[in-house]
Protein backbone atom coordinates (compact mmCIF):
# COMPACT_ATOMS: atom_id res chain seq x y z
CA UNK A 1 0.00 0.00 0.00
CA UNK A 2 1.16 3.54 -0.77
CA UNK A 3 2.79 5.59 2.00
CA UNK A 4 1.92 8.99 0.54
CA UNK A 5 -0.36 10.21 -2.18
CA UNK A 6 0.07 13.78 -3.41
CA UNK A 7 -3.08 15.48 -4.67
CA UNK A 8 -1.66 17.73 -7.36
CA UNK A 9 -4.96 18.46 -9.11
CA UNK A 10 -6.53 19.66 -5.86
CA UNK A 11 -3.49 21.78 -5.02
CA UNK A 12 -3.61 23.41 -8.44
CA UNK A 13 -7.35 24.09 -8.19
CA UNK A 14 -7.04 25.75 -4.78
CA UNK A 15 -4.11 27.91 -5.87
CA UNK A 16 -6.10 29.06 -8.88
CA UNK A 17 -9.08 29.96 -6.70
CA UNK A 18 -6.85 31.90 -4.32
CA UNK A 19 -5.48 33.98 -7.18
CA UNK A 20 -9.02 34.89 -8.22
CA UNK A 21 -10.76 35.31 -4.85
CA UNK A 22 -9.88 36.98 -1.55
CA UNK A 23 -11.46 34.10 0.40
CA UNK A 24 -11.52 30.40 -0.50
CA UNK A 25 -13.43 27.86 1.59
CA UNK A 26 -12.17 24.29 1.41
CA UNK A 27 -14.97 22.13 2.79
CA UNK A 28 -15.21 18.41 3.41
CA UNK A 29 -15.68 15.72 6.02
CA UNK A 30 -13.39 15.50 9.01
CA UNK A 31 -10.12 13.65 8.34
CA UNK A 32 -10.55 13.87 4.56
CA UNK A 33 -7.21 15.66 4.17
CA UNK A 34 -8.08 19.37 4.21
CA UNK A 35 -5.33 20.38 6.66
CA UNK A 36 -2.70 18.38 4.80
CA UNK A 37 -3.75 19.95 1.53
CA UNK A 38 -3.67 23.44 3.07
CA UNK A 39 -0.12 22.86 4.29
CA UNK A 40 0.93 21.79 0.80
CA UNK A 41 -0.68 24.89 -0.71
CA UNK A 42 0.99 27.08 1.92
CA UNK A 43 4.39 25.54 1.15
CA UNK A 44 4.06 26.75 -2.44
CA UNK A 45 2.94 30.24 -1.47
CA UNK A 46 5.48 32.90 -2.32
CA UNK A 47 4.95 35.09 0.73
CA UNK A 48 4.09 35.08 4.44
CA UNK A 49 1.81 32.32 5.72
CA UNK A 50 -0.20 32.35 8.95
CA UNK A 51 -2.01 29.25 10.19
CA UNK A 52 -4.64 29.11 12.94
CA UNK A 53 -6.31 25.95 14.22
CA UNK A 54 -9.64 27.11 15.65
CA UNK A 55 -10.03 23.89 17.62
CA UNK A 56 -7.00 24.87 19.73
CA UNK A 57 -8.23 26.55 22.95
CA UNK A 58 -5.21 28.87 23.03
CA UNK A 59 -5.94 30.02 19.49
CA UNK A 60 -9.60 30.60 20.35
CA UNK A 61 -8.53 32.92 23.17
CA UNK A 62 -6.59 35.00 20.66
CA UNK A 63 -9.65 35.14 18.42
CA UNK A 64 -11.84 36.90 20.96
CA UNK A 65 -11.12 40.03 18.90
CA UNK A 66 -10.59 38.55 15.41
CA UNK A 67 -10.47 41.91 13.62
CA UNK A 68 -7.57 43.12 15.74
CA UNK A 69 -5.66 39.91 15.08
CA UNK A 70 -6.32 39.46 11.37
CA UNK A 71 -6.23 42.95 9.94
CA UNK A 72 -2.47 43.34 10.44
CA UNK A 73 -1.61 40.07 8.65
CA UNK A 74 -0.29 39.90 5.09
CA UNK A 75 0.06 37.00 2.67
CA UNK A 76 -1.88 33.75 3.08
CA UNK A 77 -3.98 33.22 6.20
CA UNK A 78 -5.24 29.68 6.86
CA UNK A 79 -8.13 29.25 9.29
CA UNK A 80 -8.71 25.59 10.13
CA UNK A 81 -12.05 24.20 11.41
CA UNK A 82 -13.81 27.49 10.83
CA UNK A 83 -17.21 26.01 11.68
CA UNK A 84 -16.18 26.46 15.33
CA UNK A 85 -16.35 30.25 14.94
CA UNK A 86 -18.93 31.13 12.27
CA UNK A 87 -19.03 34.69 13.63
CA UNK A 88 -15.71 35.28 11.89
CA UNK A 89 -17.31 35.53 8.44
CA UNK A 90 -18.51 39.15 8.77
CA UNK A 91 -14.93 40.06 9.77
CA UNK A 92 -13.59 38.33 6.66
CA UNK A 93 -16.02 40.33 4.53
CA UNK A 94 -14.50 43.59 5.77
CA UNK A 95 -10.95 42.31 5.31
CA UNK A 96 -11.70 40.97 1.83
CA UNK A 97 -12.83 44.42 0.69
CA UNK A 98 -9.59 46.22 1.56
CA UNK A 99 -7.82 47.92 -1.36
CA UNK A 100 -4.99 45.87 -2.85
CA UNK A 101 -6.05 42.64 -1.05
CA UNK A 102 -3.09 42.51 1.37
CA UNK A 103 -4.14 39.04 2.58
CA UNK A 104 -5.98 36.10 1.12
CA UNK A 105 -7.82 33.68 3.36
CA UNK A 106 -8.06 29.91 3.02
CA UNK A 107 -10.72 28.69 5.44
CA UNK A 108 -11.21 24.99 6.14
CA UNK A 109 -14.50 23.62 7.37
CA UNK A 110 -16.21 20.32 8.09
CA UNK A 111 -19.72 21.62 7.55
CA UNK A 112 -21.56 22.75 4.45
CA UNK A 113 -22.43 26.44 4.03
CA UNK A 114 -25.98 25.74 5.20
CA UNK A 115 -24.59 24.79 8.63
CA UNK A 116 -22.00 27.58 8.62
CA UNK A 117 -24.97 29.96 8.36
CA UNK A 118 -23.27 33.30 7.79
CA UNK A 119 -20.64 32.34 5.22
CA UNK A 120 -22.57 32.64 1.98
CA UNK A 121 -24.52 35.70 3.14
CA UNK A 122 -21.58 37.64 4.58
CA UNK A 123 -19.14 36.81 1.81
CA UNK A 124 -21.37 36.75 -1.25
CA UNK A 125 -19.26 37.64 -4.28
CA UNK A 126 -16.03 37.35 -2.32
CA UNK A 127 -15.73 33.65 -1.52
CA UNK A 128 -15.11 30.58 -3.68
CA UNK A 129 -16.18 27.19 -2.36
CA UNK A 130 -14.47 23.88 -3.08
CA UNK A 131 -15.53 20.58 -1.58
CA UNK A 132 -12.76 18.05 -0.99
CA UNK A 133 -13.74 14.41 -1.12
CA UNK A 134 -11.64 11.40 -0.26
CA UNK A 135 -9.17 9.88 -2.68
CA UNK A 136 -10.69 9.09 -6.04
CA UNK A 137 -9.94 6.59 -8.75
CA UNK A 138 -8.20 9.36 -10.66
CA UNK A 139 -5.74 9.72 -7.76
CA UNK A 140 -5.07 6.13 -6.75
CA UNK A 141 -5.19 4.56 -10.21
CA UNK A 142 -7.16 1.62 -11.62
CA UNK A 143 -4.91 -1.09 -10.09
CA UNK A 144 -5.94 0.07 -6.60
CA UNK A 145 -9.65 0.24 -7.46
CA UNK A 146 -10.77 -2.64 -5.23
CA UNK A 147 -8.86 -1.30 -2.22
CA UNK A 148 -10.44 2.11 -2.79
CA UNK A 149 -13.90 0.57 -2.98
CA UNK A 150 -13.51 -1.53 0.17
CA UNK A 151 -11.55 0.95 2.32
CA UNK A 152 -13.02 4.18 0.99
CA UNK A 153 -11.21 7.39 0.20
CA UNK A 154 -10.28 8.76 3.62
CA UNK A 155 -6.47 8.98 3.45
CA UNK A 156 -5.73 7.17 6.71
CA UNK A 157 -8.15 4.40 5.86
CA UNK A 158 -6.94 3.89 2.31
CA UNK A 159 -3.24 4.12 3.24
CA UNK A 160 -3.49 1.87 6.32
CA UNK A 161 -0.98 -0.96 6.51
CA UNK A 162 -3.63 -3.70 6.27
CA UNK A 163 -7.37 -4.30 6.12
CA UNK A 164 -7.68 -4.65 9.89
CA UNK A 165 -5.98 -1.32 10.56
CA UNK A 166 -8.14 0.34 7.94
CA UNK A 167 -11.38 -0.96 9.46
CA UNK A 168 -10.23 0.03 12.96
CA UNK A 169 -9.54 3.57 11.77
CA UNK A 170 -12.97 3.86 10.18
CA UNK A 171 -14.68 2.62 13.32
CA UNK A 172 -12.77 5.19 15.36
CA UNK A 173 -13.75 7.87 12.84
CA UNK A 174 -17.44 7.01 13.15
CA UNK A 175 -17.23 6.98 16.95
CA UNK A 176 -15.45 10.33 17.04
CA UNK A 177 -17.87 11.84 14.56
CA UNK A 178 -20.84 10.86 16.70
CA UNK A 179 -19.29 11.70 20.08
CA UNK A 180 -17.36 14.91 19.27
CA UNK A 181 -17.99 16.36 15.84
CA UNK A 182 -21.78 16.52 15.85
CA UNK A 183 -21.95 17.98 19.40
CA UNK A 184 -19.24 20.47 18.35
CA UNK A 185 -21.64 21.80 15.73
CA UNK A 186 -24.33 22.29 18.34
CA UNK A 187 -26.16 19.08 17.40
CA UNK A 188 -27.75 17.64 20.52
CA UNK A 189 -29.18 14.38 19.23
CA UNK A 190 -28.10 11.46 21.45
CA UNK A 191 -25.05 9.55 20.22
CA UNK A 192 -26.88 6.23 20.34
CA UNK A 193 -29.74 7.63 18.27
CA UNK A 194 -27.46 9.07 15.59
CA UNK A 195 -25.46 5.83 15.57
CA UNK A 196 -28.60 3.78 14.94
CA UNK A 197 -29.68 6.27 12.30
CA UNK A 198 -26.33 6.00 10.48
CA UNK A 199 -26.44 2.20 10.60
CA UNK A 200 -29.98 2.18 9.25
CA UNK A 201 -28.86 4.48 6.44
CA UNK A 202 -26.10 1.99 5.61
CA UNK A 203 -28.71 -0.72 5.09
CA UNK A 204 -30.75 1.78 3.05
CA UNK A 205 -27.75 2.87 0.92
CA UNK A 206 -28.69 3.64 -2.68
CA UNK A 207 -32.45 3.51 -2.13
CA UNK A 208 -35.09 6.18 -2.49
CA UNK A 209 -35.53 8.16 0.71
CA UNK A 210 -38.70 7.49 2.68
CA UNK A 211 -38.90 9.68 5.77
CA UNK A 212 -42.09 8.00 6.99
CA UNK A 213 -40.42 4.58 7.02
CA UNK A 214 -37.48 5.92 9.03
CA UNK A 215 -39.78 7.81 11.38
CA UNK A 216 -41.77 4.67 12.15
CA UNK A 217 -38.57 2.72 12.81
CA UNK A 218 -37.37 5.35 15.30
CA UNK A 219 -40.71 6.24 16.81
CA UNK A 220 -40.23 9.93 16.00
CA UNK A 221 -41.75 12.43 13.59
CA UNK A 222 -40.97 12.78 9.89
CA UNK A 223 -39.55 16.22 10.68
CA UNK A 224 -37.03 14.73 13.12
CA UNK A 225 -35.65 12.13 10.71
CA UNK A 226 -35.43 14.75 7.96
CA UNK A 227 -33.40 16.90 10.35
CA UNK A 228 -31.06 13.98 11.08
CA UNK A 229 -30.59 13.43 7.35
CA UNK A 230 -29.89 17.14 6.82
CA UNK A 231 -27.25 17.06 9.56
CA UNK A 232 -25.40 14.08 8.09
CA UNK A 233 -25.63 15.59 4.61
CA UNK A 234 -24.36 18.93 5.89
CA UNK A 235 -21.30 17.26 7.40
CA UNK A 236 -20.50 15.41 4.14
CA UNK A 237 -21.20 11.93 5.55
CA UNK A 238 -24.32 11.40 3.45
CA UNK A 239 -25.06 12.36 -0.15
CA UNK A 240 -28.46 12.85 -1.71
CA UNK A 241 -29.01 12.37 -5.43
CA UNK A 242 -31.98 14.42 -6.53
CA UNK A 243 -34.78 13.03 -8.72
CA UNK A 244 -35.16 14.36 -12.25
CA UNK A 245 -38.81 15.37 -12.52
CA UNK A 246 -39.09 16.90 -15.96
CA UNK A 247 -42.58 16.35 -17.31
CA UNK A 248 -42.33 13.54 -19.84
CA UNK A 249 -45.94 12.47 -19.51
CA UNK A 250 -45.25 9.85 -16.84
CA UNK A 251 -45.52 9.64 -13.09
CA UNK A 252 -41.97 9.94 -11.80
CA UNK A 253 -40.25 9.31 -8.47
CA UNK A 254 -39.88 12.60 -6.62
CA UNK A 255 -37.85 11.61 -3.57
CA UNK A 256 -34.02 11.62 -3.56
CA UNK A 257 -31.79 8.61 -3.31
CA UNK A 258 -29.48 8.54 -0.29
CA UNK A 259 -25.92 7.22 -0.14
CA UNK A 260 -23.18 7.06 2.44
CA UNK A 261 -20.68 9.37 0.78
CA UNK A 262 -17.72 7.05 1.45
CA UNK A 263 -17.93 3.33 0.76
CA UNK A 264 -15.35 2.63 3.46
CA UNK A 265 -17.63 4.22 6.07
CA UNK A 266 -20.57 2.29 4.59
CA UNK A 267 -18.68 -0.97 4.95
CA UNK A 268 -17.59 -0.16 8.51
CA UNK A 269 -21.20 0.51 9.52
CA UNK A 270 -22.09 -2.87 8.00
CA UNK A 271 -19.16 -4.57 9.77
CA UNK A 272 -17.31 -5.43 6.55
CA UNK A 273 -13.52 -5.28 6.58
CA UNK A 274 -12.29 -7.23 3.53
CA UNK A 275 -13.17 -7.60 -0.12
CA UNK A 276 -14.48 -11.10 0.64
CA UNK A 277 -16.74 -9.66 3.36
CA UNK A 278 -18.13 -7.04 0.98
CA UNK A 279 -18.69 -9.43 -1.90
CA UNK A 280 -20.68 -11.83 0.28
CA UNK A 281 -22.97 -9.14 1.71
CA UNK A 282 -26.48 -8.39 0.38
CA UNK A 283 -25.55 -4.70 -0.09
CA UNK A 284 -22.64 -5.47 -2.42
CA UNK A 285 -24.55 -4.31 -5.51
CA UNK A 286 -25.68 -1.04 -3.97
CA UNK A 287 -22.20 -0.37 -2.61
CA UNK A 288 -20.54 -0.97 -5.97
CA UNK A 289 -23.13 1.11 -7.82
CA UNK A 290 -22.56 4.10 -5.54
CA UNK A 291 -18.80 3.73 -5.90
CA UNK A 292 -19.05 3.55 -9.70
CA UNK A 293 -21.36 6.57 -9.86
CA UNK A 294 -18.92 8.58 -7.77
CA UNK A 295 -16.03 7.63 -10.09
CA UNK A 296 -18.08 8.73 -13.10
CA UNK A 297 -19.00 12.08 -11.56
CA UNK A 298 -15.39 12.80 -10.66
CA UNK A 299 -14.11 11.81 -14.08
CA UNK A 300 -16.68 14.01 -15.81
CA UNK A 301 -16.00 16.91 -13.46
CA UNK A 302 -19.75 17.10 -12.81
CA UNK A 303 -21.02 19.39 -10.08
CA UNK A 304 -23.64 18.11 -7.60
CA UNK A 305 -26.30 20.38 -9.09
CA UNK A 306 -25.72 18.70 -12.50
CA UNK A 307 -26.36 15.16 -11.22
CA UNK A 308 -29.72 13.41 -10.92
CA UNK A 309 -31.40 10.04 -11.00
CA UNK A 310 -34.62 9.25 -12.79
CA UNK A 311 -37.34 6.75 -12.08
CA UNK A 312 -40.98 6.24 -12.97
CA UNK A 313 -43.77 4.70 -10.93
CA UNK A 314 -43.95 1.94 -13.56
CA UNK A 315 -40.37 0.84 -12.83
CA UNK A 316 -38.22 2.43 -15.56
CA UNK A 317 -35.16 4.13 -14.09
CA UNK A 318 -31.73 5.58 -14.72
CA UNK A 319 -29.03 5.43 -12.03
CA UNK A 320 -27.28 8.67 -12.99
CA UNK A 321 -28.28 11.53 -15.26
CA UNK A 322 -25.70 14.27 -15.81
CA UNK A 323 -27.02 17.49 -17.35
CA UNK A 324 -24.69 20.29 -18.41
CA UNK A 325 -26.13 22.92 -20.67
CA UNK A 326 -27.94 21.11 -23.47
CA UNK A 327 -26.04 17.84 -23.00
CA UNK A 328 -27.67 14.90 -21.24
CA UNK A 329 -25.56 11.88 -20.38
CA UNK A 330 -27.09 8.74 -18.89
CA UNK A 331 -25.31 6.06 -16.85
CA UNK A 332 -26.38 2.69 -15.51
CA UNK A 333 -24.23 0.82 -12.96
CA UNK A 334 -24.23 -2.98 -13.15
CA UNK A 335 -21.95 -5.18 -11.04
CA UNK A 336 -21.62 -7.85 -13.67
CA UNK A 337 -18.96 -8.84 -16.20
CA UNK A 338 -21.60 -9.44 -18.89
CA UNK A 339 -23.87 -6.36 -19.08
CA UNK A 340 -26.96 -6.46 -21.26
CA UNK A 341 -29.42 -3.86 -22.41
CA UNK A 342 -32.83 -3.71 -20.76
CA UNK A 343 -36.18 -2.27 -21.69
CA UNK A 344 -35.70 0.30 -18.91
CA UNK A 345 -32.52 1.59 -20.60
CA UNK A 346 -34.28 2.11 -23.92
CA UNK A 347 -37.18 3.89 -22.21
CA UNK A 348 -34.78 6.19 -20.36
CA UNK A 349 -32.85 6.98 -23.52
CA UNK A 350 -36.00 7.91 -25.40
CA UNK A 351 -37.93 9.71 -22.66
CA UNK A 352 -34.94 11.74 -21.42
CA UNK A 353 -33.59 12.45 -24.90
CA UNK A 354 -30.11 11.31 -23.87
CA UNK A 355 -27.07 12.19 -25.95
CA UNK A 356 -25.47 8.96 -24.76
CA UNK A 357 -26.16 6.03 -22.45
CA UNK A 358 -23.29 4.14 -20.85
CA UNK A 359 -23.45 0.99 -18.73
CA UNK A 360 -20.59 0.83 -16.18
CA UNK A 361 -19.76 -2.78 -15.40
CA UNK A 362 -17.26 -4.90 -13.45
CA UNK A 363 -15.72 -6.68 -16.44
CA UNK A 364 -12.37 -5.84 -18.08
CA UNK A 365 -13.42 -4.40 -21.47
CA UNK A 366 -15.33 -1.53 -23.05
CA UNK A 367 -17.58 -2.41 -26.00
CA UNK A 368 -20.79 -1.47 -27.81
CA UNK A 369 -24.20 -2.89 -27.00
CA UNK A 370 -27.27 -2.94 -29.28
CA UNK A 371 -29.23 0.28 -29.65
CA UNK A 372 -26.28 2.64 -29.51
CA UNK A 373 -25.56 1.91 -25.82
CA UNK A 374 -21.97 1.56 -24.65
CA UNK A 375 -20.73 -0.88 -22.00
CA UNK A 376 -17.71 0.53 -20.18
CA UNK A 377 -15.45 -1.26 -17.72
CA UNK A 378 -15.19 0.75 -14.52
CA UNK A 379 -11.48 -0.03 -14.45
CA UNK A 380 -11.16 1.85 -17.77
CA UNK A 381 -13.25 4.90 -16.87
CA UNK A 382 -10.13 7.12 -16.74
CA UNK A 383 -9.27 6.06 -20.29
CA UNK A 384 -12.61 5.61 -22.04
CA UNK A 385 -14.70 8.42 -20.51
CA UNK A 386 -13.97 11.98 -21.59
CA UNK A 387 -14.37 14.78 -19.01
CA UNK A 388 -17.10 17.30 -19.73
CA UNK A 389 -15.89 20.54 -21.32
CA UNK A 390 -15.86 23.45 -18.89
Amino acid sequence: MLKTLPRQAEIGAIRTLLRRNPVVALLGARQVGKSTLAREVAALHGGPVHHFDLEDPEVLVRFQEPMLLLRRLRGLVVLDEVQRTPEIFPVLRVLADRPGTPARFLVLGSAAPELLRQSTESLAGRIALRVLGGFGLDEVGAPAMEDLWVRGGFPRSFLAEDAGASLAWRRDFIRGFLERDLPGLGIRAPRETMGRFATMLAHFHGQTWNSSEFARAFGVSDHTVRRYLDLLTGTFVVERLRPWSENVGKRVVRSPRVFLADTGVLHALLGLGTLEDVESHPKVGASWEGFAASAVRRRLGAHPEECWFWGTQSGAELDLLVVRGRRRLGFEMKRTAVPRTTRSMHIAREDLRLDSLTVLHAGPETFDLPGGIRAMALSRVLVDLEPLPR
